[in-house]
């Protein structure tokens, strides 16, 4: 098992870092690598696979089911629907071409991928008559921020919300304001996509900043692991928050795998504070 785990609302432990998989299943040359990736990361104890209907439109659900194959009791499962999709009738659609795609008989947690014009309470009953069914375990949201939240909540089996996934790295802070605390306070898990950033400037940026690099030389590691390992590092005394790179390397995937096992002391965080500084107020959400 990993060194750094948290445990599910469902009582899973799972590792603080998954595998990502945006981006997969758009190019059929990459087929093959991609599902490699995958089963290296399930080989190297990253049991958390994180995938979207609409990433590269079921591609990637189909690379996750292929490399789910013969493994499905390794993996937990996250796939997301179309707000598109989000009414009762057409989310239990959605959902049943999910679960066709990744050739599997349930998925672990269902989110809702971003904000919807569908009424709140019939996407929870949508939600709720899949697990119902047995097609799904769990359900949680995506890009909401801490409003949405706290209105979400208010409806009937609301609060059986299991997560909310959004943006969040070194250099995109805004969810430790409310949305962060919120979630912690609850006991839920918050999930982070591009944990490294989306690339270009922004990432390099991160990845040359002198803290950061500071930090990694003191580590011996890359400044990718120290971005990692601050995104999942423990807050208020309380590990919340789950990474979802994205790796199709293996040795990409090994150096995820190290990061579990990075502990930042007050120092380095305080480092790196200085250098990407909390919010100070409230801040839209990032989504890019």
């Amino acid at each position: 098992m990993a060194s750094i785990t948290l445990q599910w609302p469902d009582g899973t432990v799972l590792p603080a870092i998954g595998q990502g998989t945006w981006k997969m299943g758009e190019d059929p040359s990459q087929r093959k690598a991609e599902i490699a990736a995958l089963q290296h990361g399930l080989d190297r104890g990253l049991t958390l696979i994180d995938t979207a209907e609409m990433y590269g439109e079921g591609g990637a659900e189909e690379v996750v089911g292929a490399a789910l194959e013969g493994r499905r009791d390794e993996a937990f499962i996250v796939s997301k629907v179309y707000p598109h999709n989000a009414s009762r009738k057409e989310m239990i659609k959605a959902c049943d071409r999910s679960l066709r795609r990744l050739n599997i008989d349930a998925i672990d947690c269902y989110l809702l991928h971003w904000g919807s014009s569908t009424p709140i309470d019939e996407i929870i009953e949508g939600f709720m008559h899949l697990q119902q069914a047995g097609k799904i375990k769990g359900y949680g949201v995506s890009n909401l921020d801490d409003r949405e939240m706290e209105a979400w909540w208010q409806h009937d089996n609301g609060a059986l919300c299991q997560t909310d996934q959004v943006l969040y790295h070194l250099g995109s802070r805004g969810v430790e304001y409310r949305l962060l605390p919120l979630l912690r306070e609850r006991r839920l898990p918050m999930m982070a996509y591009c944990p490294l950033a989306q690339g270009g400037r922004l990432r390099q940026h991160l990845m040359s900043s002198p803290a950061v690099v500071d930090v990694a030389q003191r580590h011996g590691v890359t400044p990718q692991q120290i971005l990692l390992a601050w995104v999942i590092r423990e807050q208020h005394g309380q590990r919340s928050v789950i990474a979802i790179p994205k790796a199709v390397h293996p040795d990409h995937i090994d150096d995820n795998v190290a990061a579990l096992d990075i502990t930042l002391p007050p120092e380095d965080t305080a480092l790196l504070d200085q250098a990407w500084p909390a919010p100070a107020r409230r801040q839209p959400l990032d989504v890019e």
